[in-house]
């Protein structure tokens, strides 16, 4: 299965997907968290990004859109010297999501 085949399955409107983009062979995903999937319904929203580097997709990181988040990266993540990038382009999607 490909990475792209793999976010195939994913329903926008149901999961929150905002978009992917890629690096290398990695495709990254980005999900605004809704309280069905642990997010509070009072609290700032919150945003799970996943990976697929070809093993399936897998959350890396989850993060709430506050002045100064501070991300909670999972496993070999934290401290990667890709997660500034990575940020920066969910970023980007959260102020222009490619489904809408």
């Amino acid at each position: 299965m490909t990475a792209e085949a793999a976010f195939a399955e994913t329903d926008p409107d149901r999961d929150g997907w905002l978009g992917d983009f890629r690096r290398g062979p990695a495709v990254f995903a980005l999900f605004q968290v809704g309280p069905e999937s642990g997010g509070h319904p009072l609290g700032p929203p919150e945003y799970r990004i996943e990976c697929n580097d070809g093993a399936g997709p897998r959350e890396i990181c989850r993060f709430v859109d506050e002045p100064d988040p501070v991300p909670e990266w999972r496993g070999a993540w934290r401290g990667d010297e890709w997660c500034p990038w990575i940020l920066g382009r969910a970023h980007a999607l959260i102020a222009r999501p490619e489904n809408t």
